[in-house]
């Protein structure tokens, strides 16, 4: 092994996985009546290619919710995983605001 590559796989070493990070989105809860899986609507905004408009587009994603946590208004963070289940291919990661009129 050369000194340059002995000084990569060091440097690698020290920074974590070569896999790079995890997607990270924030959505409300739009449902959460399954059993440990919850539905995130996503908002983005994105330009029309011919009109140049900013559009707003929503995409639902189902996530994991191992404890339950999580309930319907509730703003969240969800991050990417391995496929959980044919549609669940996200996790919960935290709850950051909750719904004042579910409680």
């Amino acid at each position: 092994m050369t000194a340059e590559t002995q000084t990569n796989a060091e440097t690698q070493k020290t920074l974590g996985s070569d896999r790079g990070e995890r997607t990270e989105l924030i959505g409300k809860v739009t449902s959460a009546k399954m059993e440990k899986t919850i539905v995130v609507e996503v908002v983005g905004l994105v330009q029309h290619a011919k009109y140049r408009r900013v559009i707003r587009i929503t995409k639902k994603f189902y996530a994991h919710d191992e404890k339950r946590e999580a309930k319907q208004g509730d703003t969240v963070t969800i991050s990417s995983s391995r496929p959980l289940s044919k549609l669940k291919r996200w996790q919960l990661k935290a709850v950051l605001t909750r719904n004042a009129s579910a409680q």
